[in-house]
């Protein structure tokens, strides 16, 4: 029998599996066998006989071109269809999006949801010493050091893979200048970062940003404890996974390395990943002379040189 005709005739008697159902997605590492892809579609019904699959692959040549790759097949597929897509590497593409300000747990949330990646293992990723020593991150974890923004993604996906593209586009995306002006303010690149992370989580409105900085940055300067709440957010998230919906005056005591109202200076990381617009206002901050704000029921902020008169801001606010 020709080998055309041995194909067609292959085909034909392999067929498919179940003829409906939902689209079921099939990895396919680097370098998988076709015995490997054959038991994958046949675990998921999506061939009738992984034997006659895999002649039929073999007869065809195409057990010497499947391309890696994440698959999406529709249950009644041919197998001479489903070859020809794992040759011509036909995987799924997705997005995966960084929200401005968003945090690893943001990121590992959506990688789970849609990918079906744990989310554990991205937070794992996420305190590698070896990757945060290819990146020269000095924290506990790549926060901060991840640039928010949305890539394209192809093929088998994993933490490790996400991190890194998030983190070589920040390392693409930095400008040489902030560094020689942070050292003229005794700051370095980690301190910028997470300076410029709590003025993100802070400022509502973007053109507050400045103003914002430089409350935090008047209060390192005379030795102030920044009192930022969205410190006190960050630490319930690592401890228990998740913020609290709003703080109350127990909270404000919890006992956190993050919690900026017991420990006076910079938390031990930036708090989520920061903008290129608030690492602007950390390094460029507004020339005022305030310590504090409050936030408005229109959510700008209403800020004070003075105790007292934030005091008085705060019951006018309430009022």
């Amino acid at each position: 029998m020709r080998r055309a005709s041995l194909a067609a005739f292959l085909a034909a008697l392999s067929a498919c599996g179940v003829a409906d159902g939902p689209p079921v997605r099939i990895a396919v590492p680097a370098g998988a066998s076709v015995r490997a892809v054959a038991e994958s579609l046949d675990a998921h019904g999506l061939i009738r006989s992984k034997r006659l699959f895999m002649l039929e692959a073999r007869v065809r040549g195409a057990d010497r071109s499947i391309k890696p790759g994440l698959y999406e097949f529709t249950p009644g597929m041919s197998a001479s269809e489903l070859l020809r897509r794992l040759g011509d590497g036909d995987a799924v593409h997705f997005r995966i999006t960084l929200p401005e300000g968003g945090t690893i747990y943001d990121l590992a949330r959506t990688l789970e949801t849609r990918l079906g990646v744990p989310r554990d293992s991205l937070l794992g990723a996420a305190r590698d010493t070896a990757l945060r020593r290819r990146f020269g991150i000095p924290g506990p974890s790549v926060e901060g050091w991840l640039l928010p923004e949305t890539f394209d993604f192809a093929g088998v996906v994993t933490a490790r893979t996400v991190l890194q593209r998030f983190l070589e586009a920040r390392r693409d995306a930095w400008d040489p200048a902030w560094d020689a002006r942070a050292a003229t303010d005794s700051l370095d690149r980690n301190a910028v970062l997470t300076l410029a992370s709590i003025v993100e989580a802070e400022a509502m409105i973007p053109d507050e940003r400045r103003t914002i900085a430089a409350v935090y940055r008047n209060r390192l300067r005379i030795g102030m404890a920044l009192q930022a709440d969205p410190t006190i957010q960050y630490g319930y998230l690592i401890a228990e996974g998740m913020r609290r919906p709003r703080l109350f005056n127990a909270d404000y005591a919890f006992e956190s390395p993050w919690n900026t109202y017991l420990f006076p200076g910079l938390p031990p990381g930036p708090i989520g990943n920061p903008t290129r617009e608030a690492i602007e206002a950390v390094l460029s901050p507004a020339d005022v002379p305030y310590l504090y704000f409050v936030a408005d029921s229109s959510g700008r902020h209403r800020f004070s040189d003075s105790y007292d008169e934030h005091l008085r801001t705060i019951r006018e606010v309430r009022r």
